[in-house]
């Protein structure tokens, strides 16, 4: 009888563990600005996330909030790198990152400010591989870490966009930035219907003022917070891949 009763409370404690294991939530913030960045970081971490970031000024370490922080440099679009920062989170927290957030965003202002079509190539390149091919990379990635994890964890990736994928604006300043968002905010509309069944989801966060108009200084890293806090936590259901949001309201379609 003690024999059974040891065997039981053994299977009982084996049982409790691998739930716990199970349940670890992770998410990687590629970017980690002090505005919106450290906002969803805290927000995630507050809310049980394991929490890993990536910014040029990473110190490759745990920092003192417990996060794994990492460096990179976005413009770099060798796959290798992307694919270590991955691997990295994953020994770090024994899970591959189930929410993937990309912040990183890049322009150049023209040398010339009345004449967008100044900004020299190299400079254009630089961007675009900030803005759209290393979002890309990540979002390779990310699928590959998803498919080791339980079906039942919520998969979403997350990149930060604003207007300029449906409203062109004529501002010389914004051409690069601008030509990064509408590319990115394409791929990523293919890809979350591509993935649908199964059940991954690809979602290009768009704030914008109650109005329906650009944030513009307006953006909040609260709100960003919240309001990719929300989509994680449901799996993104019921929002649309391009997913515009106001601030305090979540959700709101224009």
């Amino acid at each position: 009888m003690r024999l059974f009763c040891a065997k039981l409370r053994f299977s009982t404690r084996s049982f409790s563990t691998s739930s716990i294991k199970m349940a670890t939530k992770t998410v990687l913030i590629l970017g980690s600005g002090p505005r919106i960045g450290e906002a969803v970081s805290e927000k995630f971490a507050a809310e049980g996330y394991k929490v890993a970031i990536v910014s040029r000024k990473g110190t490759n370490s745990v920092n003192e909030k417990g996060y794994l922080s990492l460096s990179a440099d976005f413009a770099n679009t060798d796959p290798s790198i992307l694919a270590s920062i991955f691997d990295k989170v994953k020994s770090e927290f024994s899970a591959a990152p189930s929410v993937v957030i990309y912040n990183a965003g890049s322009i150049t202002p023209p040398p010339d400010a009345e004449s967008a079509l100044s900004i020299p190539s190299a400079r254009v390149t630089n961007d675009l591989n900030v803005n759209v091919v290393t979002p890309f990379i990540a979002a390779q990635e990310a699928i590959k870490g998803w498919e080791t994890l339980p079906a039942e964890s919520k998969k979403v990736f997350i990149y930060t966009g604003n207007i300029c994928n449906v409203a062109v604006l004529p501002v010389p300043l914004l051409l690069n930035g601008g030509m990064g968002k509408a590319a990115t905010a394409y791929w990523l509309g293919v890809a979350d219907g591509a993935y649908t069944a199964k059940g991954y989801r690809f979602i290009y966060a768009d704030q914008r003022q109650a109005d329906g108009k650009i944030a513009g200084q307006a953006v909040n890293g609260p709100a960003h917070a919240d309001f990719y806090s929300q989509l994680a936590a449901s799996g993104a259901e019921n929002v649309p891949w391009h997913a515009t949001f106001v601030k305090d309201q979540g959700y709101t379609k224009f």
